[in-house]
């Protein structure tokens, strides 16, 4: 039978927003004020997210991130720093109980489940994906979706991106890497270790057809039946605590 989760459609919102959000729902939903949660959204203006152990001044190249106008924001979640583009992907999270009996603690095991949505999305669009452990999902090798996980709250938060466009230029334009790495050759090695949806259908996929493939596979992936809905007023004024915390400096920089 169906397992019923609330679903929370495709929202577009500043890097600051989004990351609240996520930590809203996670809180709430440890407290048992929500039900299990999935959630579509975009970023506007694009950002470059840390993972929640690593420092600014190793990963982001300051000067850059200001000229092409992105925010600076980082995760409550670890792994790497990425570049979440408002013209390049959708981002997903999934939101449990951290007691609940289809989430297991063995890191590999627990990913691949909650994984398992990007694969049967992919596969709504024709194309052929598997998991990597520890947290990507790639097609013929190249990676088309990175992932990450945390525990808090006595919930589990699992959030990731999948590809749409890439554009390696800016990426590592916005990464701190030296002018004598950043050459062709090295933007020429991304794309072939990275791969997108439009890349391997050969045709210029909108957003919505995604958003649309994302919905069927997990769907099918949590055997759940989706309920659409919104916020409620308690993740609402969470959500305006958190999102300071994001936005602030002291965040930001504090390692």
């Amino acid at each position: 039978m169906p397992q019923r989760f609330r679903f929370l459609d495709l929202k577009v919102n500043d890097a600051y927003t989004n990351m609240a959000v996520d930590e809203a729902i996670t809180k709430a939903r440890g407290e048992g004020k929500v039900p299990d949660t999935l959630r579509f959204y975009m970023w506007k203006p694009s950002a470059v997210t840390l993972g929640y152990f690593q420092s600014v001044e190793d990963e982001v190249n300051l000067e850059a991130l200001n000229r092409f106008g992105f925010n600076l924001n980082r995760r409550i979640s670890g792994g790497g720093a990425v570049l979440n583009s408002e013209t390049g992907e959708i981002t997903y999270s999934v939101i449990l109980k951290e007691d609940d009996p289809r989430v297991s603690t063995d890191p590999i095991e627990s990913y691949h489940l909650l994984c398992q949505g990007i694969i049967d999305a992919l596969n709504v669009l024709g194309i052929k994906a598997d998991f990597k452990p520890i947290n990507d999902i790639v097609v013929v090798g190249k990676k088309i979706s990175g992932n990450a996980q945390i525990r808090r709250y006595g919930a589990v938060l699992h959030h990731g991106t999948l590809l749409v466009d890439f554009d390696a230029k800016q990426m590592f334009g916005a990464l701190k890497i030296s002018k004598e790495k950043l050459s062709d050759k090295m933007i020429q090695q991304a794309e072939e270790r990275i791969t997108t949806i439009r890349r391997l259908l050969g045709r210029q996929i909108g957003f919505p057809e995604v958003r649309d493939a994302l919905e069927k596979g997990y769907r099918k992936a949590l055997n759940a039946e989706l309920v659409k809905s919104e916020l409620t007023p308690y993740e609402q004024e969470l959500v305006k605590q958190f999102r300071e915390r994001y936005a602030s400096r002291a965040w930001i920089y504090r390692r």
